[in-house]
């Protein structure tokens, strides 16, 4: 596992007391006999869906009563058809679970269009990675660089995207509005896997989304350089991505704007559940999960698909949250604006 930013620790160890108060308090809830459904807010084959189906074959071991999970892709505007699924018409005794964008959670932030949820109410289980969001090209694009991206001298460059609620769309609509990039996202693909066969047949000539996710599906093409590595974007510079930290390329002013942007990528892969769980029903899901991070099984099945496992607690998510939430005003909206 990769170590995390300073910065999430110390929210960690913040969150630490409070969470171990909470579950010391709260007696485990047992299952038997229920099914527990697993929302998926995006369609079959991405990176969520196959992080949300490897937990799902796992998890219910880790739970008292062994429940079934039955999934269910329901992808739509960027996964707040799923959010607002889960927060507004969902029973709240842990019968349904789900995951949706690591973005859409602060879509009501900036704007975002037909979120009926507080983020901060969510039940927070858990992310099993932090992410590293890149854009990459085909070696069709013009664009190959990420001075050629910055500089706008090869045109636009076209890429696909998953939804508007989502990061395929939401940092380049917001780069160009920010830093003055050319991109033109083309969307409607219903999962990443989808924009890889455009970018295959020539439709469009690349994609912004997490690097773990391009890894998974093709490491050959960016070991060969066919797929460039513009840059890399997220709290910090991750040495394992070899591209430019795009944080480090704009001023200071910018920089705390892209930080605000990016803020999804620790959020990572989340896990939700209702608003206003009881207190044992919730410690029973968040214990569960964590013991899936852990889990051996769990783990060489991971291994195997190759989908980075770097685990982010309901806690330190929860936290996560209500400190995004209290980013400046004046932040806020200057990216918001960015995105029309």
């Amino acid at each position: 596992m990769k170590t995390r930013s300073l910065a999430i620790a110390g929210l960690a160890l913040l969150a630490m007391p409070l969470a171990l108060a909470s579950q010391a308090q709260a007696q485990d809830v047992d299952f038997t006999g229920k099914q527990i459904r697993m929302i998926i807010g995006f369609g079959p084959g991405g990176g969520y869906d196959q992080y949300a189906r490897l937990l799902i074959r796992h998890m219910d071991r880790h739970i008292p009563g062994n429940p079934t999970f039955v999934p269910q892709n329901m992808p739509g505007a960027g996964t707040i058809i799923a959010a607002n699924t889960i927060y507004v018409n969902s029973p709240k005794d842990g019968t349904v679970m789900g995951i949706i964008a690591r973005d859409a959670a602060i879509q009501p932030l900036t704007g975002g269009k037909g979120a009926q949820f507080e983020a901060t109410k969510f039940s927070w289980i858990g992310s099993p990675a932090a992410e590293t969001s890149v854009c990459i090209a085909t070696d069709k694009s013009k664009v190959r660089t990420l001075d050629d991206l910055l500089s706008g001298k090869n045109g636009e460059f076209i890429i696909g995207g998953t939804g508007a609620g989502t990061g395929t769309e939401i940092y380049p609509r917001a780069l160009n509005g920010l830093i003055d990039t050319k991109f033109k996202v083309i969307g409607g693909y219903p999962s990443s896997t989808e924009v890889q066969l455009a970018m295959e047949r020539g439709e469009v000539f690349g994609i912004c989304e997490s690097y773990s996710s391009i890894y998974r599906k093709d490491a050959q093409a960016i070991e060969s350089g066919k797929y460039a590595l513009l840059f890399q974007a997220a709290a910090q510079n991750n040495p394992q991505v070899k591209a430019p930290f795009l944080l480090d390329r704009v001023t200071a002013e910018h920089r705390k704007e892209l930080e605000f942007l990016y803020a999804g990528q620790t959020i990572g892969r989340p896990f939700i559940a209702p608003p206003d769980l009881q207190p044992g029903v919730l410690a029973t899901l968040r214990k569960a999960f964590d013991a899936t991070m852990t889990d051996k099984e769990f783990l060489a099945e991971a291994n195997k698909q190759k989908l980075d496992i770097d685990p982010v607690s309901g806690a330190d998510l929860e936290k996560l949250i209500k400190s995004v939430y209290a980013t400046p005003k004046e932040v806020i909206s200057k990216v918001q604006g960015a995105m029309k």
